[in-house]
Order: structure tokens, then C-alpha cells, then sequence
């Protein structure tokens, strides 16, 4: 799940203090409860017939979504929203032909498996994560991957796989973001056992780091509510997805990240992550920025299903995905596998 605070390389300082958990805390609030008196509100984008997690907008206005292998067999994992409201598989129908029951005749390094997250670079790139586990369950052998899209032709321009090492069983590569000189990746794992992967973009070498450190973990004592309740299935399992949401401050020198299950956001200079000799001091690098108590909510509305995914278009407006995790199956038994769910911009904020 991306509580994502950004889909760009580097994002403003205000839309990370003022937008990442105050949406996170709208969509997990009593459905009906009014919002603030005055400010920002939602206009209606677009809506999908199955459940969607990430967003991102092209520097030229190119909308692109995907939809994870959670509760169904989703037929479409990215796609293009064209300008008339038209899904196009992207890159082509051939990368979205996967299905799991097709897991022992297609390949899943060149095919995806169950997409979390799309990112636009600056730099005419689609970057497309497949942590590569359906339901969030068994990672599909060979099918973690970081996969480069060239724009100007729609063609995949690189494909960076991820081994056991950096995305072992249990893994689920959740978020990604990108230096601002395009040389490296940063990814949060929000699987079993949280942690961070670095991944050198020139040569295609993952890195993980943090791996079971506390601030990459669930956090003690939190529980995630929605609609005024604790968030439970129906064996009583709760909601223990590590870390989660990340961004990069505005000249590329710190990265942030936070579980969904914890109310802190933490920190680390990312001249700390490019030395690949100094993992061991990490762990005294790691900072605490600040906790939930003094964030203020940007907007509020009852039609934020668990807001998830945010991106900053080119002309300064932020969209965000309602991808409706708290009305899942895994939750509500008695709703359908797939779930309308729907994108959003925000109007009003300047």
C-alpha cells in the first residue's frame, strides 16, 4: 500500500508536511464526518472498475495508473489513461498478459506480476515496481523488478531484477523514488520484515538496508482504524504493513519514509546510503523527524477511501488514488473482489 508523499524525484517541503498522514488520517476517518470549514477540496478524475494503488503524471500531462494482484486476478496492471477516459494497457497488452493461473507458462521477469507503484521521472522515463506477489503472498521467483519505460517510444528501456537478497520470500517493494540526478533508486519493502533497497540505477545492483531496524518496522502499540474501528480481518489478524510511504526532500539530501502501522516519520542523509561500506553505522544515522500529533489535514472528505497514492502534475496540482483498502474482501468479506475505486484532484490550494 503506498501512503505515498510524492511521485516526483523531489517534492516541496509543504506537500510533504501538510498532505502525507493528514490524507492517510481522511481516509481512514467516519465516513460523513464533516471536513474543514474552508480550503482545499476533490474533483473527480477518473474512476476504474477494480482496485488501483499508484498515479503519476508525466512532465507532459500523461496520466498512468496500475492495479496490483490483491483480492482478484486484475486483467490490467498499468495502463494509460488516454484523453478521452480510456484505459490503454501500457506498454502493450503482451507486459499485462500475466495471470496467475498462467504463473508456470508466462515469464514473469518480462511480464507484470502484481505492479504497486508508477513513477514519472523528469527525464521522459515511466519507472514501473512490481514487487512480484499476488495477495500479497509468495513472491513469484524472478518476478521482483524495477522496470524503465522510454516515453518518446513506449518501449521498455530497462528492466533491474531484484534476487532473493534484496527482495527475499515475504518481500513486498512497495514505493520507489529517484535522486535528482537520476543515478539512484530508493525503494521501501513493506512485507514481513521492513526495510529500504538502494538501488544503483547504471548498474542494476540492489542494496538493502535498515532490514528489520525499528524505524522500517510496524510500530508497537499503534493500531490502524477505519470508519471509527480497529482494521481486522476475520481471523482477527490486523493491518502490519511495515515501511511504507517515502520522498525525498526538495534537493535530493534526505530521504523520509514511514509505516503504515506507526505514527513517526523518519530520516536519513542520502550521502549515508551511497556509501555501500557503511551499513553498519545506518541504524546511528536514522533520524526522527516528527510524529503525527502535529500535522494539520490538508482536506477531508468522506469519498477518500484510504487515500494512497499522491503525484504532482506538471502544472503544480496534486491528484491522489482512493484505492478503498479498508473495503477489501480481506476485511469485509461480503464485498466483491474487485472494487470501483477512483482519482482525485485537489482543487482550491493556491
Amino acid at each position: 500500500m503506498n501512503i505515498s508523499i510524492a511521485s516526483l524525484p523531489a517534492f516541496t517541503a509543504r506537500a510533504l508536511a501538510a498532505v502525507a498522514l493528514p490524507l492517510l488520517m481522511a481516509g481512514c476517518a467516519q465516513p460523513g464526518r464533516p471536513g474543514p470549514a474552508a480550503g482545499p477540496g476533490l474533483e473527480l478524475v477518473s474512476s476504474f472498475e477494480h482496485q488501483v494503488t499508484g498515479v503519476t503524471v508525466s512532465p507532459t500531462g500523461r496520466f498512468f495508473v496500475n492495479f496490483p494482484r490483491w483480492t482478484e486476478d486484475a486483467p490490467v496492471s498499468v495502463a494509460e489513461i488516454l484523453p478521452d477516459g480510456q484505459l490503454r494497457p501500457f506498454p502493450d497488452t503482451e507486459w499485462n498478459s500475466w495471470r496467475n493461473a498462467r504463473k508456470d507458462e508466462v515469464t514473469a521477469r518480462d511480464h507484470w506480476v502484481c505492479v504497486q507503484s508508477v513513477v514519472a521521472d523528469r527525464r521522459g522515463n515511466l519507472w514501473v515496481l512490481d514487487p512480484a506477489a499476488p495477495a500479497q503472498g509468495s513472491v513469484v521467483p524472478m518476478g521482483p523488478k524495477l522496470v524503465r519505460i522510454d516515453l518518446a517510444t513506449n518501449r521498455v528501456a530497462q528492466t533491474i531484477a531484484f534476487d532473493t537478497t534484496a527482495a527475499p520470500q515475504g518481500s513486498y517493494l512497495n514505493d520507489v523514488r529517484f535522486s535528482p540526478d537520476g543515478r539512484t533508486a530508493y525503494i521501501t519493502d513493506s512485507g514481513a520484515r521492513g526495510a529500504l533497497l538502494v538501488v544503483d540505477l547504471a548498474s542494476g545492483t540492489a542494496r538493502r538496508v535498515l532490514d528489520g531496524h525499528p524505524s522500517t518496522q510496524p510500530e508497537k502499540g499503534v493500531q490502524v482504524k477505519a470508519d471509527g474501528k480497529v482494521l481486522r480481518r476475520p481471523d482477527g489478524r490486523g493491518v502490519e504493513f511495515a515501511a511504507d510511504g517515502i520522498a525525498l526532500s526538495a534537493d535530493g539530501g534526505y530521504l523520509y519514509w514511514q509505516a503504515i502501522k506507526g505514527r513517526t516519520l523518519y530520516r536519513i542523509a542520502t550521502t549515508a546510503l551511497a556509501d555501500p561500506t557503511a551499513a553498519a553505522s545506518l541504524p546511528s544515522r536514522v533520524e526522527t523527524v516528527r510524529d503525527a500529533q502535529g500535522l494539520r489535514t490538508l482536506v477531508q472528505d468522506a469519498r477518500l477511501r484510504w487515500p494512497d497514492t499522491m503525484t504532482e502534475g506538471p502544472d503544480g496540482s496534486l491528484y491522489v488514488t482512493s484505492s478503498r483498502i479498508q473495503d477489501m474482501s480481506w476485511y469485509k468479506p461480503q464485498n466483491p473482489q474487485a472494487l470501483v475505486t477512483t482519482l482525485y484532484r485537489l482543487t482550491g490550494m493556491r
